[in-house]
């Protein structure tokens, strides 16, 4: 990126990260149409026409960014908002988070719970089965068309996620707290395809709790088969994954 954010396009990227990284423009403070182009042409921001609306996302460049600037100059009314995220960039640094980890994945709407209806009584006449028990001709005919629930396979963040806690733990011989290579697991796993398997590393980064993926600092370190396999995730990049029991 050539063009330094100028102070409110600072705070409209400020405005997204609080958000998880995506917003309706509605919902954030007012932005002003040269700040959201000129973000978009840095690539910092994504650009989506909604209806009569926008819907604007950070970018990877703009998680890096947001990451590694969290000192930015604001406008001057939001001199507290600057202060607390200098305070937060201190935190991290000493603590050796990621700004992603703090972020966190944006929380699921759990759909509310609606009170089945009693269902009517059937009037239609009971058959007799070989076992003695009593089942209507039209209670026969649901269990017949009931549909099964397919098993997770590997074309499913579920399926894929099963896949590679078998991998990793093929690797270490069964030990847990043991890093893995992202390369070697991939190597492991040629069937599942590169996006199916971040949407896995993904959901056990940020759900599971026994699961870290970390990344190699040394540029020395990393061979060719790490970069390939690296996983970037909102700005950061990981090579190795490491399991608790």
């Amino acid at each position: 990126m050539n063009d330094v954010p100028t102070p409110t396009q600072a705070m409209l990227l400020f405005g997204l990260l609080a958000r998880h990284g995506e917003s309706s423009q509605k919902d954030l403070t007012t932005v002003k149409k040269a700040d959201r182009e000129a973000l978009a042409k840095s690539r910092l921001i994504g650009v989506a026409k909604v209806g009569r609306g926008f819907y604007l996302t950070l970018t990877d460049d703009g998680w890096a960014w947001a990451a590694a600037h969290l000192s930015a100059e604001l406008p001057p009314a939001q001199q507290t908002l600057h202060e607390m995220l200098a305070r937060l960039g201190e935190h991290l640094e000493t603590f050796g988070e990621t700004l992603a980890d703090f972020i966190g994945s944006k929380p699921v709407t759990t759909p509310v719970e609606t009170k089945p209806t009693k269902p009517k009584k059937s009037r239609e006449p009971a058959t007799q089965s070989a076992s003695g028990e009593k089942k209507t001709k039209r209670s026969r005919a649901i269990l017949d068309e009931a549909p099964t629930t397919p098993a997770p396979n590997n074309n499913s963040p579920a399926g894929a996620r099963r896949k590679i806690e078998d991998a990793y733990l093929d690797i270490t011989g069964g030990r847990t707290g043991t890093d893995v290579l992202l390369a070697d697991l991939r190597a492991r796993l040629p069937g599942i395809d590169h996006k199916t398997f971040d949407a896995a590393l993904a959901e056990m980064h940020l759900e599971s709790g026994k699961a870290r993926l970390m990344r190699i600092e040394s540029n020395r370190a990393l061979t060719e088969a790490d970069r390939q396999a690296a996983f970037h995730f909102k700005g950061n990049i990981f090579h190795v994954l490491w399991m608790e029991s």
